[in-house]
């Protein structure tokens, strides 16, 4: 299935979230299917779901992040697909993004203009600085767009225009035995960010709370950020 295709696929009105000052966390959707076995020695091997990242440097790096995940979860890496227990394939991808407006509460005064920027003139929602374990991105976190706007409908004084991008992992598990699937999952989320690199290790992460998960289950997971310095 396309890039396009799949996130299509889950597209939804676009809710906001409006951050406080604290540093957030990035939020994802993680949907899960699974019969998985418990790791009782089983071995994988891992590949990609589309031909064209087969071998490329880029899947290898994220490959690199789910191997280590499951070998965490107890199970151990397959020296050859002919001597695997189960197979695992990773998809990912990030859309073209699109368009969206923001509108940010704030205090109105007795005449009828703003007070500031935001909540009192101090700055606003989400607009300190963001320091995520990928490094430095301003004064807006790249994931300011959540899932559920607490302050949907409140009045608001400022609008910006900020492109909004919609990303997913999918990783699927099968037996090598007979092909049958053990484990469909999709993480997905919402950012002002395109760049992969910060994306998918994020997305590989929440895959992997609470794997292999309940079945069925579709859950909200925050990936924390690492804890500030000093």
């Amino acid at each position: 299935m396309s890039v396009s295709k799949k996130l299509l696929t889950f597209a939804a009105p676009a809710a906001l979230l409006a951050l406080s000052a604290c540093a957030t966390g990035f939020p994802a959707k993680v949907s899960r299917f699974q019969q998985m076995p418990a790791p009782q020695g089983q071995s994988f091997v891992l590949e990609a779901a589309d031909p064209a990242d087969r071998g490329g440097l880029e899947f290898a790096q994220y490959a690199d992040l789910v191997r280590r995940s499951l070998i965490e979860q107890g199970y151990s890496e397959a020296s050859s697909r002919d001597s695997a227990t189960l197979v695992v394939s990773l998809d990912y991808g990030v859309d073209d993004g699109r368009q969206q407006v923001v509108e940010r509460p704030g205090f109105r005064s007795s005449f009828g203009f703003g007070v500031g920027r935001g909540w009192g003139g101090f700055g606003g929602w989400g607009y300190r600085p963001y320091y995520s374990r990928f490094g430095y991105y301003g004064r807006r976190s790249p994931f300011y767009f959540g899932w559920d706007d607490p302050f949907w409908g409140v009045g608001y004084d400022d609008i910006d225009v900020y492109t909004v991008y919609n990303s997913f992992l999918d990783l699927d598990i099968r037996r090598a035995s007979d092909g049958q699937k053990v484990f469909e999952g999709t993480a997905k989320a919402r950012s002002r960010t395109d760049d992969l690199r910060t994306l998918v290790p994020n997305l590989v992460e929440a895959m992997f709370t609470g794997f292999p998960g309940n079945n069925g289950e579709q859950v909200k997971i925050t990936v924390p950020p690492p804890p500030r310095k000093g």
